[in-house]
């Protein structure tokens, strides 16, 4: 059985699409607002995740940013009254799944469900780096990526998401030349045309946090016109 989380804060939509999935055979979990969905989606463990985007205390945008810091292939698909093309755009940059606005149709609802729970088990077979967020070392820093902290000893260090996203694929790239396109498109999900200076300016930043000596690089190198090497 496979189970999908509703992040909906209209409990009477919430429930519908509850009741008319339950009977499509799925296990279906409710969070009805973004706190709450962001606190408690590692723990439902779903096989994917509907997110409405006008959400209180957290609003959806925001708890897409962290599911996809974590979890970049678990099938998101945004229901929302918001049918803006600019939104639609935001949201597929940040790296939704699918986008259906409201009023919608039940049997294409339905039907894009099951699609993108198709789509999920071929991502399944192939291989990914996975991380522990739970035991990630930079240096002497562990890098605590629930607080957005870089914490030693003696420093405690906020980081923006931007920065969680690029330490990610850093980390799940050790020793390997990185091009500042590959880090552009995994990181944040630019063009090849983005503007290259974005990741020069954030290894800056990773410099002057995490190196003992920024001119004499360790953990961030750098090779002309090839792009970035990462070492732990």
């Amino acid at each position: 059985m496979k189970k999908i989380l509703v992040i909906e804060d209209e409990k009477h939509i919430a429930e519908g699409i509850k009741f008319n999935l339950t009977k499509q055979g799925y296990e279906i979990e409710l969070c009805f607002n973004g706190i709450d969905a962001v606190n408690n989606w590692k723990k439902i463990n779903p096989d994917m995740i509907i997110l409405d985007l006008m959400l209180p205390e957290l609003d959806g945008f925001k708890v897409l940013e962290h599911i996809r810091l974590y979890n970049e292939k678990i099938p998101i698909l945004i229901l929302s009254a918001r049918d803006a093309v600019e939104d639609k755009i935001r949201c597929f940059k940040k790296g939704v799944d699918d986008y259906m606005s409201k009023p919608f149709d039940l049997d294409e609802f339905l039907l894009r469900i099951e699609r993108n729970l198709q789509r999920s088990q071929w991502h399944k077979q192939e291989d990914e780096v996975e991380l522990d967020f739970e035991n990630t070392k930079l240096g002497r820093f562990n890098i605590d990526f629930d607080k957005q902290l870089a914490v030693s000893e003696n420093e405690s260090i906020e980081l923006t998401m931007q920065e969680l996203r690029l330490l990610k694929v850093f980390f799940q790239n050790p020793d390997k030349m990185l091009s500042r396109k590959f880090l552009l498109e995994n990181a944040f999900g630019y063009s090849a045309n983005a503007n290259s200076r974005t990741v020069d300016n954030f290894i800056v930043r990773f410099r002057k946090y995490f190196e003992e000596n920024p001119k004499k690089p360790v953990h961030f190198k750098s090779k002309r016109a090839m792009g970035y090497q990462f070492n732990f």
